[in-house]
């Protein structure tokens, strides 16, 4: 297995946020990456140059860390046939599994009390008192064996009532709980998605979906997401030449980008699947999040029998209550179920006792969370105004997250610079299958104001350090929409033939 460049990087991670000099770390974490197998014997490694661009670190320390490896036997460096894992390195054979290589994922896994500000996990930070108060007055049943495949009959309750509050009929059959969204997600994949299937994406979209897609070795189909949302006309020609096995839609405060899809395409897209027969699976985790005085517009769940909506309280309450669920057809939930209990025969009862409560009283706690989202958006965007003002920033409608722009370089390059300044950002072509939003960035507005502060302030020195490759010019951001600010006083691109010298000057 040879990894692309792109996929080598994510593997990478958060190597450079240790001590020491660049090469030595990048060095330590490749090794780790040879000895735990993900680079296996014979996979051939990018040339020295392209790394480094991908890295945003001078050639030179790609050198040393390739000759430091080399030295120890664990890469074979030709002239004529690159660089190579040795045969020495290769592990005793295991089989064969899919790893996450989401930098979104790799940098909660790698996050160890150090001091990088963490832009790259939008979940609120801490949890709201109303959880802790909804665990003290927990009562257990009495007389339960504790397992629920399907979930806590309360609970599937509760969820019901809540569709039913928003416009879509819903009985406790029609849901199915789940360890959150993530996990639901990945159920009807494996449930509706065989390897070589095709499922239509929308392009950016939610990286942790695409993982699973992957790992159920899918074929992704994506459709462009534009200012109104997904390209629905485009989505349609799709469904009517592919018939994917399955269709993936974040409609409203869509995931990264903020957009909301009018209901007059929903309608629209909620038909052609029908007609077409693809299960539509609608993300709702942020739905109910916006910052509107009046309600979004309602499910896709209302417009047809047959959509799939998937839901949390990950992001409304707190990303440590691992609980979620599927509301769709009650046959499709039976199923649903009978492949949950062969996972982990059902989710944590003291949890769905207290989200069953917190459902019975929402709205308060919704209230608040979504003040709290205001203001931090409002205060992200003026600070990113401030300090850089030729990045492209417009207004979220809701949600947790700024879909950001470059005036030049690329995300991926500049998250390297960023981490090594003590931020970790989401780069835009992590969640786009197209191979678009380069010069994209994800940033979420959920920490309090001095950290968002602090944060900005990193980013800002980073972006002072960044100089890409020639080449990557001055240019806007493809969907940015227009720069915070922009206008007299804005930060140029570098001029195209200009060494990254402030880069090599933190290189060994």
């Amino acid at each position: 297995m040879t990894p692309a460049v792109g996929e080598l990087v994510a593997w990478l991670g958060r190597w450079s946020a240790g001590r020491g000099p660049l090469y030595l770390l990048l060095a330590a974490r490749m090794r780790q990456l040879i000895d735990e197998g993900l680079l296996p014997a014979g996979a051939r490694l990018p040339p020295d140059r392209r790394l480094a661009t991908a890295l945003s670190v001078g050639r030179t320390t790609v050198v040393a860390a390739y000759d430091t490896l080399r030295q120890e036997g664990r890469l074979v460096r030709r002239q004529g046939s690159g660089t190579r894992v040795a045969p020495a390195a290769l592990a005793p054979p295991v089989p064969r599994v899919t790893e996450t290589s989401n930098p979104m994922f790799l940098h909660l896994l790698e996050h160890s009390g150090d001091d990088v500000v963490l832009l790259s996990c939008a979940a609120p930070p801490s949890p709201p008192p109303a959880l802790a108060e909804a665990y003290a007055g927990l009562v257990l049943p009495a007389h339960d064996l504790g397992y629920h495949p399907a979930g806590l009959p309360a609970l599937r309750e509760a969820v019901a009532r809540r569709y039913e509050e928003r416009g879509v009929p819903t009985s406790p059959a029609q849901v199915l709980v789940t360890t959150g969204a993530q996990q639901a997600i990945g159920l009807l994949t494996r449930l509706l998605v065989a390897p070589g299937d095709g499922v239509l994406v929308e392009a950016p979209t939610y990286p942790g979906a695409l993982d699973l897609f992957r790992e159920a070795a899918a074929v992704p189909h994506p459709v462009a997401v534009g200012p109104d949302g997904l390209d629905v006309a485009e989505a349609v020609r799709l469904m009517e030449r592919h018939r994917p096995a399955l269709a993936y839609v974040v409609p409203h405060l869509h995931n990264p980008t903020g957009t909301v899809l009018p209901p007059l395409l929903g309608r629209r897209l909620v038909a052609a699947a029908e007609e077409h027969g693809v299960p539509l699976v609608e993300d709702e985790v942020l739905s109910e999040l916006g910052f509107g005085d009046r309600p979004g517009p309602p499910p896709l769940s209302s417009y047809g029998t047959e959509v799939i909506g998937v839901g949390s309280l990950s992001k409304a309450v707190w990303g440590g209550l691992r609980i979620g669920w599927v509301r769709g057809p009650a046959p499709l939930v039976a199923r649903l179920a009978r492949l949950k209990a062969l996972h982990d025969l059902g989710s944590d009862v003291p949890a769905q006792l207290v989200a069953a409560r917190l459902l019975g009283s929402f709205e308060p706690l919704l209230r608040a969370r979504v003040a709290e989202l205001r203001a931090g958006h409002d205060l992200l965007r003026a600070e990113l105004g401030r300090r850089l003002p030729s990045w492209s920033c417009p207004p979220a409608s809701g949600g947790q997250t700024l879909w950001v722009g470059l005036p030049y370089g690329d995300g991926v390059s500049f998250a390297q610079v960023a981490l090594r300044h003590g931020v970790a950002v989401l780069p835009g072509s992590t969640m786009d299958a197209l191979g678009g939003s380069g010069r994209m960035l994800r940033l979420h507005f959920l920490l309090p104001a001095r950290e968002l502060e602090r944060a900005v302030s990193r980013l800002a020195e980073a972006w002072a350090a960044y100089v890409p490759e020639p080449g990557a010019g001055p240019g806007p951001a493809v969907g940015a929409g227009p720069a915070v600010g922009a206008g007299p006083g804005t930060r140029p691109g570098p001029p195209a033939g200009l060494r990254p010298a402030a880069l090599n000057a933190i290189t060994v």
